[in-house]
Parts: C-alpha cells; sequence; structure tokens
C-alpha cells in the first residue's frame, strides 16, 4: 500500500497536531492556549453525539426493537448453505 493511501484512511483517527514540542517546553501556561481552545470547542456531556447508528439503532434500539435481522441472517446463511450442499450433492448425481 501507498503511504499516501494509508495516511488518507487514518486521517479520520489521527487527531490535528495542535500543541508543539516548544509550546509544551515552555514554562508559560500561554503556549496552550491554542491547545485550550481546540478542546473547548468540543461538544460536552447529553449535546455530544452518539456514533451508534445503522442496523443496530434501527433494529435492536428503541421504540422498533426487533429479532428480524437476525432471524433473516439464519435463515439467509441457511438458504446459502442448503444450495451448495445441494449444487455439490444433488443436482447430477441419482441416489
Amino acid at each position: 500500500m501507498h503511504a499516501s493511501l494509508i495516511r488518507r484512511q487514518l486521517g479520520g483517527l489521527v487527531p490535528p497536531k495542535v500543541a508543539t514540542p516548544s509550546m509544551l517546553s515552555s514554562g508559560s501556561g500561554a503556549g496552550l492556549a491554542p491547545l485550550v481552545n481546540f478542546y473547548s470547542k468540543l461538544p460536552k456531556g447529553s449535546s455530544a453525539t452518539s456514533a451508534s447508528g445503522g442496523i443496530k439503532a434501527r433494529f435492536f434500539n428503541g421504540k422498533n426493537a426487533s429479532g428480524k435481522p437476525l432471524l433473516g441472517l439464519i435463515l439467509g446463511l441457511f438458504g446459502i448453505g442448503y444450495t451448495i450442499d445441494y449444487q455439490k450433492h444433488h443436482k447430477n448425481h441419482a441416489h
């Protein structure tokens, strides 16, 4: 893989570089002002958004909680397994 591709994929995981080593090694607290400003803008408490979404939020949480996706997965896997077994053993072989 190319370094730029890896850097682009990991871009969301690595926080922005706000504090530099020279700011941290200086004795005054004024050097950390950009860092404090960055973190003060982040949402706090209940105003912070939750990352849970998709199938879990739609089918397993809240008032629409159901086991239908799990049942669909089980039936789908059974159907795929039966089809593969049929193709291997029963299609062209008389018993």
